[in-house]
């Protein structure tokens, strides 16, 4: 892989590496051991489905990074990361689920090759993809090291995107108001729910002209009726019903960039509280999205937003919204600032959210959000243009 093969230019991967160093020196930080895969892409671009083994990129302070990983994915790291071949390493196939040795083990000696087994070595200790048994190992191959805890400090280097970042969103959000016109308009009585989500994954992965639909970091949430009370459950092979309301939580995504968007179709005649909360839920995005400026903080839009539904009797309490941008599963948001009243992070230009203020209750749940984008002035602009409303259909 080279630079000219690579998603971003090298000056895009420079400007990254020099903020996770300068945020490295800060905390005195000699190596860092990156494991989330959306960290990984975004500091070498390495993109592959091997995150169900142990690997992660090396990041020395003054050395380009090295990718680490199972030996038979070395090959995808030279298609994919922008790095020379001297700067991609692999462990063999004896450490993949053995009882007997660790890769960790692996990555120990390679740490010890390029000097560092006295480091103060940085690692995402509270990470999906960094277990238990991974730090006791490291841990006690390198007892000479210090190991501290980085969890999220690659993650807030990602949060003020780039222009070249922006326009990837911007593609994913085109998916993403595709996706969930799919849903919307092939939303019918009987038809199986299963079916309709084949329908939406379709057209997410087909994408947009020459813009083609990379798999999102969370699958199509889809509940109806009783089901739509609960946040995260997907579908079933149930048909849809006269009576019941169907959130579709959904996003496109663009090399690994993602614009989340949800939307709510009622088939039949929609309850008058939920046409009431539909009514204060766009009065409060629209509250928010003019509080979400730069200068305020996390905590205006949030509050905007809750002023609206407590004049309709609905206490929400949850967070509205988090961070998004480049993702791999389980999750597209990017685990630092949380839109709600206790956030007080500055807003700065550049930083996009999931503005996400869902309302799940006793018998019905209802969802209209909008991916963001902080402006350099004035109110947040939204990355997608589908109607904030409740879709009501016969």
């Amino acid at each position: 892989m080279s630079y000219e093969n690579a998603p971003f230019s090298a000056a895009e991967y420079g400007r990254r590496l020099d903020k996770t160093r300068r945020e490295m020196e800060r905390r005195g930080i000699d190596l860092l051991f990156i494991t989330d895969p959306s960290n990984q892409a975004w500091l070498t671009g390495y993109d592959g489905w091997s995150f169900y083994v142990h690997q992660g990129v090396i990041l020395p302070g003054d050395a380009d990074p090295i990718w680490w990983g199972r030996m038979q994915d070395t090959n995808g790291a030279r298609r994919t990361v922008w790095m020379e071949n001297d700067r991609i390493a692999g462990y063999a196939d004896t450490f993949v689920q053995s009882t007997t040795c660790h890769p960790m083990e692996d990555l120990a000696g390679h740490l010890r090759q390029e000097g560092f087994a006295k480091a103060r070595i940085g690692v995402e200790m509270d990470n999906y993809y960094y277990s238990a048994k991974a730090h006791a190992v490291l841990a006690a191959e390198l007892p000479d090291a210090t190991m501290v805890d980085a969890t999220g400090l690659v993650n807030w280097q990602r949060m003020v995107k780039s222009d070249e970042e922006i326009i990837f969103m911007r593609k994913a959000a085109r998916i993403s108001e595709k996706i969930v016109r799919t849903g919307i308009d092939l939303a019918r009585p009987g038809l199986r729910k299963n079916d309709l989500v084949a329908q939406i994954t379709r057209a997410g992965i087909e994408g947009v002209g020459d813009d083609w639909g990379d798999y999102p970091a969370i699958v199509p949430l889809t509940p109806s009726g009783l089901d739509a009370t609960a946040p995260h459950l997907t579908w079933n092979g149930e048909p849809m019903k006269t009576g019941e309301a169907t959130f579709f939580e959904l996003s496109g995504c663009y090399r690994r960039y993602h614009a989340p968007l949800c939307r709510t179709v009622f088939l039949g005649t929609p309850p008058d509280d939920m046409v009431r909360a539909s009514d204060a839920l766009t009065e409060g995005l629209e509250a928010g999205l003019d509080a979400a400026r730069p200068g305020n903080r996390a905590c205006d839009i949030a509050n905007a937003l809750g002023e609206a539904l407590t004049r309709v009797g609905i206490e929400r309490g949850n967070r509205c919204g988090y961070p998004i941008g480049i993702s791999y599963p389980p999750d597209w948001g990017e685990r630092t600032v949380s839109l709600r009243p206790s956030d007080e992070t500055v807003l700065e230009p550049g930083m996009t959210f999931h503005f996400m203020p869902g309302l799940w209750l006793d018998r019905w749940g209802l969802e209209t959000t909008e991916p963001i984008l902080i402006r350099e002035s004035g109110p947040a602009e939204t990355f997608c243009s589908v109607e904030r409303k409740l879709f009501v259909k016969d």
